[in-house]
């Protein structure tokens, strides 16, 4: 726990238990139910244990009530992963017409105690869905994303939002900051696909746009599994011939960095030169390139891969893989 973070257990040191409140005094509580023979008995507090018997004995009556709405609070801030007492508590909030934007205030908060729980990023999706009250909640996420960068919620929540509320118009200069501050981060690679998917679309030119985009990215770190994976998506997208565009950057790296190898360099060049010893039959010349490649990520660059690089290479050759491990230095 962050020391952001506050123990719902100890949020009030006044608490009352539940038993001991007069407006309280009609109800029942409904003990949880672990069968005869409970094999591993949860230890739970007792405020724990009392809130959510109290909570059981108002779904059994199906209560719509104010207290309700507070008692449900107390449960999820105990444990918000529980996702029955959130969808009882939509039930109240909306069936006692509550105000949404309290709620917002109060889930958001939850939010940056338990970044990573599923249900209460489906409770704010599903009341600001209901109340169409959204004009604040790109910077939200953002300021999450500023937290965690990669944080798969906050980035499925974004999506959501840019998709139902059509928020498309400073998307791409959100990610691209977002590139710039982490080249690595391969969430904001994939959000930067998601947006010109679903607004230009890759037609022929922004696609070589994007082929110049990630290429001088990839240039300024070519060390970087993200922006390769990123140009190997954009160019199985060509519709057009581009005059080899993408075999001369790789050349060229190639050429630049041969004293620095750079393993998804080399695979992304065996990648292209065997699907075009597929499309256009094997010439000599590729097949020594691959093979080459191949006994440098297989024997010095990748061995944990070796015998994936070895597969590929037995396309190509009978001979078998050298059993030595080829110097740094070799080109």
């Amino acid at each position: 726990m962050s020391d952001s973070e506050t123990d719902p257990e100890d949020s009030n040191v006044n608490y009352i238990p539940y038993s001991q409140r007069p407006e309280w005094s009609d109800i029942e509580p409904l003990k949880q139910n672990d069968g005869p023979y409970s094999v591993v008995r949860i230890a739970y507090t007792e405020k724990f244990s009392e809130t959510f018997d109290y909570i059981r004995a108002c779904m059994q009556k199906d209560e719509m009530s104010q207290r309700a709405l507070e008692l449900t609070k107390d449960a999820c801030q105990l444990n918000p992963a529980n996702y029955t007492v959130w969808c009882y508590r939509r039930k109240l909030l909306f069936h006692l017409n509550s105000d949404l934007n309290e709620e917002l205030i109060f889930i958001g908060q939850l939010i940056r105690e338990h970044q990573k729980n599923y249900q209460v990023w489906e409770h704010r999706r599903l009341i600001v869905e209901k109340s169409q009250i959204y004009n604040n909640e790109l910077r939200f996420t953002s300021d999450l994303l500023r937290l965690d960068s990669k944080n798969y919620h906050p980035w499925q929540y974004r999506q959501w939002l840019l998709k139902t509320f059509n928020l498309w118009s400073t998307e791409l200069d959100f990610v691209n900051n977002m590139i710039i501050d982490d080249i690595k981060n391969n969430s904001a690679w994939n959000q930067r696909y998601f947006v010109i998917s679903q607004t230009t679309g890759f037609t022929d030119d922004i696609i070589l746009k994007e082929l110049d985009y990630v290429m001088n990215k990839i240039r300024s770190y070519p060390d970087n599994e993200s922006s390769w994976n990123y140009l190997r998506g954009i160019a199985r997208l060509r519709t057009i011939n581009d005059d080899g565009k993408i075999e001369q950057f790789c050349q060229q790296m190639y050429d630049e960095y041969q004293q620095n190898e750079c393993r998804f360099l080399y695979a992304y060049m065996i990648e292209l030169i065997d699907l075009k010893c597929q499309e256009e039959g094997k010439k000599q010349s590729e097949c020594n390139r691959l093979i080459e490649l191949c006994e440098k990520l297989a024997l010095h660059i990748d061995p944990i891969r070796k015998r994936y690089w070895e597969n590929i290479r037995s396309r190509y050759t009978d001979k078998p893989l050298p059993n030595h491990t080829i110097s740094a230095s070799a080109s």
